[in-house]
């Protein structure tokens, strides 16, 4: 019997984590919620994507739901959690994709809609995080997770390897990040007034910004909690982000050595986590990629065989929808 999920905020990520289930033979959608569009924008905007294309399926509507070949799926307009009636559809888990509901107890009002368990889609104060590949498996029933972030689910699985390999001493992280909704297409106030930057144009910056993805790997990794930190450069393009991640390392290691374990790790127990490519790509070639992290050997460096820098490609829409599809499939079991 497939997982079924609902979806709470029908945005990027929940039209993504839509797709990513209606391609997965082991989940189904069974209901979406979103106050602020309505049932036929909502099928509009699901069937047609500036960056991954049109949905390659039939979307018709009838008696309040998409139908998608021929399955159909509850839509509700819903403003507070606890009333979207998620028992009477069968949701087994939410996913809260509203960017709002990110504490347990705000996102934990799901479950008295009926839901069993709730995920959500980005970095939690308070609720536990869980990056495939990486500590899913130390899941012990919590009913409020989070699937942590894009960039914490590309870093994670790099930094789990290198450690596990080579002994992490201390590190860096920049993500060279595409643009996301938070942004501004053209120079105005940003969303809350403190992020000057923030509020400049998106089509015409490459625009310094603060991120928790290196500090938040020390959640799913408590021995290097406190050995990572970072940064992002939000940059003009729609999709497609890259971890730049220097490291000092206990174990001496040749840039050979370095790309050597990855590689294995790539190819045996992250398979479909982490990939690995040697390839003189660009982002474009990763759009739709639903690997959380591609390591570009030919990308990085190494100034000494204690001082390296690795380059790792994500599609920061699709692997990550699809990594929350995977979790919610895993805590299901």
């Amino acid at each position: 019997m497939p997982t079924a999920i609902g979806i709470n905020g029908f945005g990027r990520i929940g039209r993504l984590v839509m797709r990513a289930a209606l391609e997965n033979p082991d989940a189904t959608v069974v209901g979406v919620n979103d106050p602020f569009l309505t049932l036929e924008y909502a099928a509009y905007q699901l069937k047609h994507d500036s960056v991954h294309g049109m949905l390659d399926k039939e979307i018709t509507l009838e008696d309040g739901c998409m139908v998608i070949d021929g399955v159909k799926i509850k839509f509700f307009s819903e403003r507070n959690p606890a009333d979207i009636p998620w028992g009477a559809v069968g949701a087994d888990t939410v996913c809260e994709s509203t960017g709002v509901f990110t504490t347990i107890e705000t996102a934990g009002a799901h479950l008295k809609g009926g839901a069993k368990r709730v995920i959500i889609s980005a970095p939690s104060a308070d609720a536990p995080m869980f990056v495939m590949g990486v500590n899913h498996e130390k899941y012990a029933g919590e009913t409020v997770l989070s699937n942590a972030s894009c960039t914490t689910n590309c870093l994670a699985p790099l930094a789990k390897v290198i450690h596990e390999e080579f002994g992490i001493i201390e590190g860096l992280m920049t993500t060279i990040h595409a643009s996301t909704a938070t942004q501004l297409v053209v120079d105005g106030p940003s969303k809350g007034g403190k992020d000057w930057r923030g509020g400049r144009s998106a089509m015409s910056n490459m625009i310094p910004a603060s991120t928790g993805a290196a500090k938040a790997v020390g959640k799913v990794l408590p021995e290097l909690n406190g050995k990572l930190t970072g940064m992002s450069v939000r940059v003009p393009t729609p999709d497609v982000s890259m971890v730049d991640l220097t490291v000092r390392i206990e174990k001496p290691a040749t840039f050979e050595e370095m790309n050597a374990a990855l590689k294995k790790a790539s190819e045996g127990s992250m398979a479909g986590i982490l990939g690995y490519t040697d390839l003189p790509l660009v982002s474009q070639d990763f759009v739709h990629d639903k690997r959380s992290s591609i390591v570009d050997s030919t990308a990085g460096i190494c100034l000494n065989n204690h001082f390296h820098k690795v380059i790792s490609w994500y599609d920061n829409e699709w692997g990550y929808s699809n990594r929350l599809v995977d979790l919610a499939l895993h805590c299901s079991k």
